[in-house]
């Protein structure tokens, strides 16, 4: 799963960014917030399931990105 996130987190990064479960989305990898909601209709695709709006301010780091999609994705 993790590795999955990775390869969709890395066609958002501006920059080589090293992408850890700790990376945090803004600070970390420079993503704005128009960037985390193309990131998650990413998701959203590729593991087939809706990311309700309520979660995506959770969402801050790859680990939590991680968990969640462990967690409600097939």
């Amino acid at each position: 799963m993790f590795e999955r996130a990775v390869s969709i987190l890395e066609e958002f990064c501006e920059s080589d960014c090293e992408i850890t479960k700790d990376s945090a989305l803004v600070d970390d990898l420079g993503l704005n917030s128009l960037a985390v909601i193309s990131i998650v209709s990413e998701f959203e695709g590729e593991f087939d399931i809706e990311i309700p709006d309520r979660v995506i301010p959770t969402l801050r780091t790859v680990g939590d990105i991680v968990d969640y999609l462990e967690e409600n994705a097939e």
